[in-house]
């Protein structure tokens, strides 16, 4: 199947290590891939998604970036990084009620010279493509020519990434001489979930893939997913064979809501680290594989083997607001 041209900007393949500890825990092998350490600044997963969007922007002659996201964004962080790495403008188009401490990805992306635009969370839900290309006219009249990249790189270009990393897990399995009834990751923009099936159904792989959302709900992800799947569709140039049903989305982790953390995650989060020694996140993979957890314990997955988790990354989420609601654990 052909797929896009690409950058070469993460570093490659990532490890997969089997959580021995959890797997007794739990009566079934668990694995986990590191997409935590595709680099440092560009740490996670959306890296793999901008070596593809980027790769595009350049094929068009743009010397500049505009993206969006919440205030502690790993996509905009990373997005900043790759632009001052090649040389391009970069503009971070923010959501934020105000107050905001200077910490986290947001410095970052500061650090990194980012220029930075805030939006109210209704202006961000309702407008902010029309204001990402009000600001792509605004830099074209100061003679730059600039890409749009939507929020988490999940468009039809950027979903590419996963599939990719399908295709270096199918690799991996040969390696480790192991095969993976199921590859599970945070469903947060749909991108990552997106691509990871589409290589599991073009490659027509026996193993399933399974997202585990952590804001909206399952069906509002399923029809974000078929959108993706019509866009990668038109750079292949071939109709994936799928059905919806086939979108194996877990729905009920969403908990409080996108970034906001309930006393029982944070006390998986402790209780993962000192079991692991690996840090997750609390807005993506501490409330996926919490999900994950709790998904194997009900028996969702009682006729698998091997299991692969998908760390994305995210450890510059913790701000201290995040910090403090850990310290009330105890």
């Amino acid at each position: 199947m052909r797929i896009p041209g690409s950058l070469v900007l993460a570093n490659l393949p990532t490890s997969i290590e089997r959580l021995g500890r959890l797997s007794e825990e739990l009566g079934v092998n668990v694995f986990v891939k590191r997409d935590d350490q595709t680099g440092s600044e560009i740490t996670g997963n959306k890296v793999r998604k901008l070596e593809f969007a980027i790769q595009e922007a350049l094929d068009q002659g743009c010397d500049y970036l505009i993206t969006c996201g919440g205030i502690q964004s790993n996509h905009a962080r990373a997005t900043a990084a790759v632009a001052a790495k090649l040389g391009l403008g970069s503009c971070l188009v923010l959501r934020s009620s105000g107050g905001d401490n200077l910490e986290g990805n947001f410095f970052f992306g500061k650090l990194l010279g980012a220029d930075i635009r805030f939006v109210t969370p209704v202006e961000y839900r309702e407008s902010r493509m029309d204001i990402m290309k009000e600001i792509t006219e605004e830099l074209a009249a100061k003679g730059h020519r600039a890409y749009i990249i939507p929020e988490g790189a999940s468009n039809g270009i950027g979903s590419f990434g996963y599939f990719k990393a399908l295709e270096e897990i199918l690799g991996q399995e040969k390696e480790l001489d192991v095969k993976f009834d199921a590859v599970v990751a945070t469903v947060g923009s749909g991108g990552t979930y997106a691509g990871l099936f589409y290589a599991n159904k073009g490659h027509n792989n026996s193993g399933k893939v399974y997202g585990i959302n952590i804001c909206d709900d399952a069906e509002y992800f399923k029809d974000k997913v078929v959108g993706l799947i019509d866009e990668m569709n038109g750079y292949t140039g071939q109709e994936l064979n799928y059905n919806r049903n086939e979108l194996n989305i877990i729905d009920g982790y969403v908990g409080d809501g996108y970034a906001l953390s309930r006393h029982e995650e944070l006390e998986f989060i402790h209780w993962f680290a000192r079991l692991e020694g690996i840090i997750l996140d609390p807005v993506y993979t501490g409330k996926a594989m919490y999900g994950l957890v709790e998904e194997i314990k009900k028996g969702t997955f009682k006729d698998c083997t091997n299991i692969l988790f998908l760390h994305t990354g995210g450890i510059f989420g913790w701000t201290e607001s995040a910090r403090l609601a850990f310290a009330d654990l105890g």
